[in-house]
Formats: C-alpha cells, structure tokens, sequence
C-alpha cells in the first residue's frame, strides 16, 4: 500500500502541477485554438486534484481503499475544442515556437500521466483501484491525443482542417 500511497501522492503533486502550467500557457498563448485547449484540459486537471485529494485523504485515514468517494470523472472534452473552433478566423493562426513547445511539453506531462495511471492499475488487486486508475489513464490519454492533434493543427491549421473535413478526391 505505501508504494501506491506514495504514488497517488506524487500523482496529485503533478495534477496541481499541470494545472499551472496549462493555464500559464491560456494566458501567454494567442492562437485561440491552443489557448481553449489548455483552458479546458486545465479546467479537467482540477477535477481529476479534487477528486484524488479527498481519496489520498480518505485512504490516509482509513489505511484503506475508501468505499465513500465517488470514482468518476467527466468525460474529457478536449477532443471537442478544435472542431468549435472550425471556421474562425482567429484560429487559423499557425502556431509559435513557444506555442509549439508549450503543446509539445503538455503532451510529455500527458504520456507520462497515462504511464504512471497504468502502471498504478497494474499494481492494484482491488477492483475499484484498478478501475479507478484505468478510468484516469484513459482520461490522461484522451488529453494526450487532443494535444496530439493540436500539435498538428499548430503546425498547419489549413491541413488539420482539411482532414477534419475530410475533403479530396475520394473515388476520384
């Protein structure tokens, strides 16, 4: 158990940490695209803070698995944020070097959040802890390829958006 408890432990840590760092970059970033993902995903890492900080301070009390906390997220709505923003102008912007670095960083945090989610599961013989750590490492992987996707709309906004329009020459 203190190898799990340490873990959730540096996993609330890097939750707080995330958070600070996306909504950083919300304020530096001036493509509307990259700024509302990282609001968003923010807005997700907060919830996912709350929710681990009242289990690590009901495990730490208990010495247990808490029956009493409920273990659920919303559903990541990251993914969504780049098809709102289809047709606006202020989000065709390519983006910066530092706006490419900033995404390229928070999809580092993100593979190592779903590799340390997983990996927690992997130790866990409880149920509930396994699904609880595999339902926020499928979350951490809806971010990761959000910001994936982001990535290449930061490089090249006019190709993103014809593949997600999925235009060309079909049957042609």
């Amino acid at each position: 158990m203190d190898k799990r408890m340490n873990a959730l432990a540096f996993a609330l840590e890097n939750e707080e940490k995330e958070r600070e760092f996306y909504l950083a970059q919300a304020r530096k970033t001036r493509n509307m695209a990259g700024k509302n993902m990282f609001k968003q995903i923010a807005d997700e890492e907060k919830e996912h803070y709350e929710m681990l900080k009242k289990l690590h301070a009901k495990w730490v009390e208990k010495k247990k698995w808490p029956a009493t906390i409920p273990l659920k997220v919303q559903p990541s709505s990251a993914g969504s944020v780049l098809q709102g923003m289809s047709g606006k102008k202020s989000a065709r912007i390519t983006g910066t070097e530092d706006e490419l670095k900033a995404v390229r960083t928070a999809i580092d945090f993100e593979a190592r959040g779903v590799a340390l989610y997983s990996k927690l599961a992997k130790q866990c013989t409880d149920a509930k802890e396994v699904a609880f750590f595999d339902m926020l490492a499928q979350v951490e992987r809806q971010h990761l390829l959000s910001l994936k996707d982001t990535e290449e709309f930061l490089v090249d906004p006019a190709t993103w958006y014809q593949h997600m329009e999925r235009s060309g020459l079909d049957g042609a």
